[in-house]
């Protein structure tokens, strides 16, 4: 007679969701990576001045620097060199733990202006290859502006670059980036849910009817509908529940104290989206060319709103950190 098997260890919701979706660690601070093992990861200003400020990530900062000095030039020179070299290093750190990916951000205060943006992927791509780093392995993160796509389109095609476009609100947001044909792009749930709770009475959604999570399904079927090859990836989310809503999503990023709470869950998780649930979608095409998705952008308090305010939150932890770079330099 056998002996009476122990009680099988319930599977957590984050590994039930790795079994449906991409998982991506939305961190710059390797020991969150290593700890939940995510495919992917994504940095932006934010997260790196964060992990820059910790004392386990000194060495990479100082490395920066250095390195910054040695290649000579003005402060300004030397300070945008620095910036540029610590995004690199972070990446690099990261793709030594995580299988697939990891997206590097072009400065925000570039997001209008698509020559810059394409010189400045460019030079981030050709920092990663001296590392030894292929561009199939990295995502260059541009802002989600009518240049962004434009300079996104420029580097998918002349330079086989991979896109992530940030800072994705609108509905003609997405489809002008799947006309270009980006890699990939980052629908921000979290800002989305943030904006209606401030401006509308509404204050609770239950988890299908969260507008962040209603517009990353509507963008996903439609892709899937179409035959798209721009895969999107859920980001900035508030609550279990906007990313539960989500399940099946190509990727979904997902900050450190959230993929805790679904490291330590046990709750059911049910796909939501599905290719072949978009397939049998009633939807029909879209057109978007410059004039119509300024005017969709326009007519869209929202997103007009929300990215105006992430460019100018990412800028300003731009600025953060090359105060902090400009005082290391001159020391």
């Amino acid at each position: 007679m056998s002996e009476p098997q122990t009680k099988r260890q319930a599977v957590t919701a984050l590994d039930q969701l790795k079994a449906l979706t991409v998982v991506v660690a939305d961190t710059g601070d390797f020991e969150a990576i290593a700890k939940y093992k995510p495919t992917d990861a994504t940095t932006n200003p934010s997260l790196i001045y964060a992990a820059s400020q910790m004392p386990q990530y000194q060495r990479l900062v100082e490395e920066a620097i250095t390195n910054a000095k040695n290649m000579g030039g003005s402060v300004e020179e030397q300070l945008t060199n620095a910036v540029d070299i610590v995004y690199v290093k972070f990446g690099c750190e990261i793709l030594k733990i995580i299988p697939g990916r990891v997206s590097t951000e072009v400065d925000a205060r570039m997001s209008f202006d698509k020559d810059a943006m394409i010189k400045k992927a460019l030079k981030l791509i050709g920092l990663y290859e001296k590392e030894g780093i292929s561009k199939e392995r990295i995502l260059i993160k541009l802002s989600s502006t009518w240049e962004g796509i434009e300079a996104a389109r420029v580097l998918e095609s002349q330079h086989g670059i991979h896109c992530n476009m940030t800072l994705l609100f609108n509905f003609h947001q997405a489809v002008a980036c799947a006309e270009a044909k980006v890699t990939l792009i980052s629908p921000f749930v979290g800002r989305i849910f943030d904006w209606y709770v401030k401006n509308t009475d509404k204050k609770t959604y239950a988890m299908l009817e969260d507008p962040g999570v209603k517009s990353v399904t509507r963008i996903y079927n439609y892709y899937k509908k179409f035959g798209y090859k721009t895969v999107v990836m859920g980001a900035s989310f508030r609550n279990t529940d906007q990313i539960m809503g989500l399940a099946g999503c190509d990727l979904l990023t997902i900050s450190p104290s959230l993929l805790q709470k679904l490291a330590d869950s046990s709750e059911t998780v049910d796909q939501q989206l599905s290719e072949k649930g978009a397939k049998l979608a009633d939807i029909d095409p879209v057109e978007c060319n410059e004039n119509i998705f300024r005017w969709e952008m326009n007519e869209d308090a929202m997103a007009t709103e929300k990215l105006a305010e992430g460019i100018r939150k990412f800028a300003a932890d731009s600025v953060k950190l090359e105060v902090e770079f400009r005082k290391r330099l001159q020391q």
